[in-house]
């Protein structure tokens, strides 16, 4: 069940960090919304996940897969570009997240 946490932990916070964008500095209130509560309940949801699943893991998980998720939205929704050293680091960050994994007692 931790891991069913973590996912919606990561869906919460994509989906918060897309509205946040969209709220464009607060200044529309259901995207305001949608944003505070949408990072709410990923906190919650992180901190049921971490009971059972290690917190470097979890949170390394959390964090990095939201990053790239993301950059990725950024790239597709709202036309972003990206340098070549930025799809450098989304690599670097993946792989961070494989070994951080597959150094855990606890894989995903």
């Amino acid at each position: 069940m931790a891991w069913i946490f973590l996912g919606i932990a990561i869906a919460c916070e994509v989906l918060a960090t897309t509205a946040l964008k969209l709220s464009n500095g607060f200044s529309h209130a259901w995207w305001t919304a949608a944003s505070l509560g949408g990072y709410g309940l990923a906190f919650v949801m992180l901190s049921f996940s971490v009971k059972t699943i290690p917190l470097g893991l979890a949170y390394a998980l959390w964090a990095g897969i939201g990053t790239v998720t993301v950059f990725l939205i950024s790239l597709i929704a709202f036309k972003s570009g990206a340098e070549p050293i930025a799809w450098v680091g989304v690599v670097l960050v993946t792989i961070g997240i494989v070994f951080l994994n597959l150094g855990s007692t606890t894989h995903a």
